[in-house]
């Protein structure tokens, strides 16, 4: 939480020291955009890292993982499944092909649904989305070292990402490069320490999740 209310400090700073570069509408839907994006992303990374532990896990514990995999893969999904209906809520208008062909009073009515379910699903999505990050996914059903694990993957993702956009704010590239490396660095030391008191004070490590 700490490292969170950190971040949220350095953006608005970042924002209040320097101008727009574009006016704060179009920033506002980039952002939007970059959420969207990185739960698309967050959606493949997620179960490729879980995937990965849960296969290099030797036997029996292997099968004692998967048994734990429902949580994890409900969070993913709801995540999915929202951003999803968002995308279609958002693409549907009333001059999108699927209302325009179902004619004036169906098309109208199904209008007004999309647009009632885009003003619950965008807040849904935003919301899951920080939160399943911060929770991890729910990974630590499956074992308390997958969050640490997870979680430097997940924001260094996020980072490139936003690195590939380029910055909002006419900063200097020192200081765009060193607010993106922030998040990155300081995420992976708190993984390394927080997978060092599972380690010295309840005897968990990586090693003895995977059985090796």
């Amino acid at each position: 939480m700490a490292r969170t209310c950190i971040g949220l400090g350095a953006t608005v700073w970042l924002f209040y020291a320097y101008t727009l570069r574009q006016e704060a509408k179009g920033v506002l839907n980039d952002k939007l955009v970059e959420m969207l994006i990185a739960s698309a992303v967050l959606m493949v990374v997620g179960p490729l890292v879980v995937g990965a532990f849960v296969f290099s896990a030797r036997p029996p514990l292997r099968s004692r993982y998967r048994r734990r995999l429902p949580g994890p893969l409900t969070a993913f999904g709801v995540l999915f499944g929202a951003a999803a209906l968002l995308a279609f809520s958002f693409q549907n208008n009333l001059n999108g092909p699927f209302i325009a062909g179902a004619g004036v009073v169906a098309g109208s009515l199904l209008s007004l649904l999309t647009g009632m379910a885009s003003l619950f699903l965008l807040p849904f999505v935003l919301a899951s989305s920080v939160l399943s990050v911060h929770h991890s996914f729910r990974t630590a059903d499956v074992h308390e070292v997958l969050p640490p694990l997870l979680s430097p993957v997940v924001v260094t993702v996020m980072s490139v990402l936003q690195a590939i956009d380029g910055p909002p704010v006419n900063a200097p590239q020192s200081v765009w490069l060193l607010f993106l490396a922030g998040a990155p660095l300081s995420v992976a030391a708190l993984s390394f320490w927080e997978l060092s008191r599972l380690r010295t004070r309840y005897g968990i490590t990586l090693r003895g999740a995977l059985g090796r």
